[in-house]
C-alpha cells in the first residue's frame, strides 16, 4: 500500500470521525439543553438517539480501519491481531443496519399512504447487511492468508533445519 494511499485514506477517516463528532455533539446539545424547536417530539427524539448511535458505529469502523490501515503499513496485517479489527468492522456495519431498521420503524407511521418508502428503507438495511456479509467473506480470505503465511513460516523452519 503507497504512502500517497495511507495518507488519502487516513485524511478521509479523520473528516468522518471529525464530522461525526461535531454531529453528535450537536445532537446531544439539542437532546439535553431542551432547545428543541419541535418541542421533543417522539419520532424526531428517537431519530435522533438513532442518529447519534449510529454515529457511534461509524466512529468505531473508522477507528478499526485506522488499526487494519496501520498494520499494513507496518506489514503485520496478516496475523491473527487484525482479526479483532475486522470483527468490530463487522460488528459496526451490522450494529448500522440494525439502526437502519429502527429508522424504517419509526418512520413507517408517518408512511402509511405510501409503505412503498418503508419498503425501499427496509431493502436498504438489507443492502447494509450484504455488505457486512461482503466484510466476512473478506475476513475468511484474511484467515486463510494467515493460515498459509503460518504455514509458509513452519515450512521455512524446518527447510532451514533440514539445510
Amino acid at each position: 500500500m503507497g504512502k500517497l494511499t495511507v495518507r488519502a485514506l487516513r485524511a478521509v477517516l479523520v473528516v468522518v470521525l471529525v464530522g461525526t463528532v461535531f454531529v453528535q455533539a450537536g445532537m446531544v446539545w439539542v437532546l439535553v439543553s431542551g432547545s428543541d424547536p419541535e418541542d421533543g417530539t417522539l419520532p424526531l427524539t428517537a431519530l435522533r438517539v438513532i442518529t447519534i448511535l449510529g454515529m457511534v458505529s461509524a466512529q468505531v469502523a473508522v477507528v478499526a480501519v485506522w488499526r487494519l490501515v496501520a498494520m499494513v503499513r507496518r506489514g503485520t496485517v496478516f496475523s491473527h491481531a487484525a482479526f479483532r479489527y475486522v470483527d468490530l468492522v463487522i460488528g459496526a456495519i451490522v450494529a448500522a443496519a440494525l439502526l437502519w431498521f429502527a429508522v424504517t420503524a419509526v418512520n413507517a407511521p408517518g408512511q402509511r399512504d405510501d409503505p412503498g418508502v418503508s419498503v425501499i428503507m427496509g431493502g436498504i438495511g438489507v443492502a447494509i447487511l450484504g455488505v457486512a456479509l461482503i466484510v466476512l467473506v473478506l475476513r475468511m480470505l484474511l484467515a486463510q492468508a494467515v493460515a498459509r503465511d503460518v504455514e509458509a513460516a513452519q515450512m521455512q523452519a524446518e527447510l532451514d533445519e533440514v539445510i
